[in-house]
């Protein structure tokens, strides 16, 4: 799934009303489609100074444990592939004698990769419900349906042998909708520690990467069984992660997301919370009044001062600049990035018809189907580049340990990559490397596999990370969630052509990769120099207007009086 890149959630925040220049903010919605209910339907945020700070720490580190036991355990399928050739699973689809059991046919082997292709577009497609459930009914009612669809998944999965009907692809489906309900619920708790938010997200994050090595220990497991701690067995003991998942749910987690700094600094800040004219007009004693003000004045002191011990910062004195070096920072990074509001301020449909969406959503699409394609087929390419089985076992069994590795090393790179480049840099090196990994994955050594699987562990998170992060930079906040969602929704929708390259590989190449994985490498480049090409002319025109709004500014300040004398123009 794709991951969304946040150093803090009071990143997400954005203004909210009709006005640009009110100062209230709101908390991110995960909703890519909209707000489609009512603002009476959405449950009322929590302040985190209202949770004792140990409730808290206990409900980060849980929702870890589970992310790193649920999140994205689907794309740890090539190592459970092996273990679903071992016991037989679309054998019958194959009418050859069996020689080995890791042979297959070709229906076994389409069979098996759309149970992976159905999983990963319903991983990304997933965010459009998730976000809707999320933002009316609360994070814990999405955890308890995650906890639900993991629980169907595990046990289609674990009777899949004796149902009547294909129980493997529904399986790996629920658990790949299961995933992001219980992941992407939790990413208000970044809220229960602001100052840490960074940190809670980076661990969240590297949870979902790692998780993937869930099957990795299970392939272990079941080989040193000597086979006998069968998929059913273990998906009878995986049902504890489901039913741990929806108890801590029902009990330890909060029905209702956290507070952002946004809307923690409002309440601080806000007097007119001093006043409320429907209760007070009830009240006919002047004297009465003035107590029951000074009373609420009294706890909006209170509250202030737990604001501020949270925050680390005088929230709530007038005029603060205590936080003027971050917004420093922030003003840093924009400059930095040389696309900051490049279509901010524009309606949906505006940036949807944009090239900005058109060649972003292009190169995602074809980025992911090369990404999911790979993962999918690794041993298949691989014992046909190296001309050895045991060589793709091997290279396998490194793919499976680095592929969670990668995800958790590469998170600080990510991060320095993306605060301190600018995005056209960004795009570049992602075309750059996703280019170096096509090469590498059609030469036939054992070495080029080796720095196939390194590359490719890391570019991944990047990559995902990245194209939130240009979204957040050129749309805006005030549209992520459709546009964002709308290009996961398309680029996971258009993944199902995975089915048609393998096709073409077995049918059309006799099990050549190297045709469809060139193809998919000059599509993808000719793509991607595209979208770096217009992104970096447009971030020079959008610098050349800085410029010369900065000097007409700065005319407009120091105009010349007929005496020779300066005067500010403003004045």
């Amino acid at each position: 799934m794709s991951l969304h890149r946040v150093s803090s959630m009071s990143s997400y925040e954005h203004v909210r009303g009709s006005s640009p220049a009110r100062s209230e903010h709101r908390k991110m919605s995960f909703n890519p489609v909209g707000t489609w209910v009512p603002p009476a339907a959405k449950e009322e945020p929590v302040g985190a100074f209202e949770v004792s700070k140990t409730r808290r720490l206990v409900q980060v580190a849980t929702a870890v444990v589970y992310c790193l036991f649920a999140a994205g355990i689907v794309f740890g399928y090539a190592a459970l592939k092996p273990v679903l050739l071992e016991e037989d699973v679309y054998r019958e689809y194959c009418p050859q004698v069996r020689i080995s059991a890791d042979e297959t046919c070709y229906e076994q082997e389409i069979r098996l990769n759309l149970m992976f292709t159905t999983a990963a577009v319903a991983t990304n497609v997933a965010a459009l419900p998730i976000g809707t459930i999320l933002d009316r009914y609360g994070p814990r009612v999405c955890g308890v349906i995650g906890s639900i669809l993991l629980a169907v998944g595990a046990l289609f999965f674990a009777f899949a042998a004796q149902l009547p009907l294909d129980g493997y692809i529904p399986g790996y489906l629920f658990l790949a909708l299961g995933g992001p309900f219980v992941f992407i619920s939790s990413f208000q708790l970044s809220n229960t520690f602001p100052r840490h938010s960074g940190l809670i997200l980076a661990l969240l994050t590297g949870a979902f990467d790692s998780s993937s090595a869930i099957f990795l220990f299970y392939r272990l497991i079941y080989n040193a069984s000597n086979h006998t701690f069968t998929p059913q067995k273990f998906f009878l003991v995986y049902l504890l992660v489901p039913i741990s998942i929806c108890i801590a749910q029902l009990t330890l987690m909060p029905r209702n997301s956290y507070k952002t700094v946004g809307e923690l600094v409002t309440q601080a800040e806000d007097p007119a919370n001093d006043i409320r004219p429907e209760i007070d007009a009830r009240i006919s004693d002047e004297s009465t009044l003035n107590r029951i003000r000074s009373e609420r004045r009294h706890h909006r002191e209170s509250v202030v001062s737990e604001i501020t011990s949270l925050l680390g910062r005088k929230a709530g004195e007038e005029g603060s600049t205590s936080n003027e070096p971050q917004k420093q920072e922030e003003d840093r990074k924009k400059r930095i990035s040389g696309v900051w509001g490049a279509m901010h301020g524009r309606s949906a449909i505006q940036q949807i018809r944009s090239p900005w969406f058109i060649l972003i959503t292009c190169f995602t699409v074809i980025q992911m189907t090369r990404i999911n394609y790979f993962v999918a087929t690794i041993r298949t390419q691989y014992a046909h580049l190296l001309a050895s089985h045991d060589q793709a076992v091997h290279v396998n069994n490194v793919f499976d340990v680095a592929l969670p590795l990668g995800g958790v090393i590469a998170i600080p790179m990510i991060g320095l990559v993306l605060d301190n480049t600018s995005t056209p840099f960004v795009l570049g090196l992602l075309v750059a490397v996703a280019t170096t990994i096509g090469v590498l994955g059609v030469l036939p050594y054992l070495w080029a596999a080796y720095a196939n699987i390194v590359l490719f562990v890391l570019y991944r998170p990047l990559y995902y990370t990245a194209v939130s992060d240009y979204a957040a930079k050129v749309f805006g906040f005030h549209t992520f969630g459709k546009v964002y969602g709308l290009i996961i929704c398309l680029a996971g929708l258009l993944n199902f052509v995975q089915s048609a390259l393998d096709a073409a590989t077995h049918r059309v190449f006799g099990g050549d990769p190297v045709p469809v994985n060139v193809a998919l490498l000059v599509v993808a480049f000719v793509v991607g120099v595209a979208l770096v090409g217009f992104v970096w002319y447009r971030s020079r025109a959008m610098e050349r207007d800085r410029l010369e709004d900065e000097a007409e500014g700065a005319a407009e300040r120091l105009m010349p009086e007929p005496n020779g004398e300066v005067v500010d123009g403003e004045g």
